[in-house]
């Protein structure tokens, strides 16, 4: 059964007479890593944005896990959505510790269960040492296993993944790389991978669509 459903996205950036987005459709089963490959300017990234409720479309249907986030006549507001994402530069708040960046978006949960939960997921990055550390005193490796945790700790339905790896040098990317696919593979969350690099895409996805085919640039 379809999990994740998007039909006839489509998008242009505002005051442009042009779609960068056209018609795009897409469906993943549950538990299904998809990648999307393309160069820069082919929409991928704009996409994401999209499914996460940071833009709004021009057309189109987006529905996940049975649940209609937008069409013609509904708009499900981010915060509702049940999508995590993983951006290119981590975005961790430098202020905050490791174990306070993953605890952030864990509302309306219990003193105990929220520093549970954190336990859990530093555990699962295997970075149970690092809690009290802050993001500039870790390697870039590092920087994006939080990142990572701080994305899923809330559970989410569906993790987007926007060229995670490109701050990473070569030797450190093929080992984060296969962290990641053992992390998807145990956490078993349906995810979608934004990447320029068909290594990256050939190593953590399940199935592969090339935007330049499907998307106008």
């Amino acid at each position: 059964m379809t999990y994740v459903s998007l039909t006839n996205m489509t998008y242009a950036y505002p005051g442009s007479s042009s779609d960068v987005i056209k018609n795009f459709s897409l469906e993943l089963n549950k538990g299904e890593v998809v990648g999307l490959l393309g160069q820069s300017g082919s929409g991928k990234s704009t996409l994401l944005r999209l499914i996460a409720g940071l833009e709004m479309p021009k057309e189109g249907t987006l529905n996940i896990n049975g649940t209609t986030m937008v069409s013609d006549y509904q708009y499900v507001p981010p915060e509702r959505r049940g999508v995590g994402m993983v951006f290119q530069d981590y975005a961790l708040f430098p202020h905050m510790t490791v174990a306070q960046n993953i605890a952030f978006g864990l509302h309306g949960m219990s003193r105990v269960d929220r520093n549970n939960r954190v336990s859990e997921m530093l555990a699962l990055v295997k970075l149970e040492e690092y809690g009290k550390r802050y993001s500039h005193e870790l390697s870039g490796g590092q920087q994006q296993r939080v990142a990572f945790a701080r994305a899923l700790a809330p559970k989410p339905m569906l993790l987007l993944m926007d060229e995670p790896f490109s701050n990473l040098d070569a030797d450190l990317k093929v080992s984060i790389r296969e962290e990641l696919r053992e992390l998807l593979r145990i956490s078993g969350i349906t995810s979608i991978l934004v990447t320029h690099d068909q290594e990256d895409a050939d190593a953590i996805c399940d199935r592969i669509i090339r935007m330049p085919s499907l998307v106008l640039a």
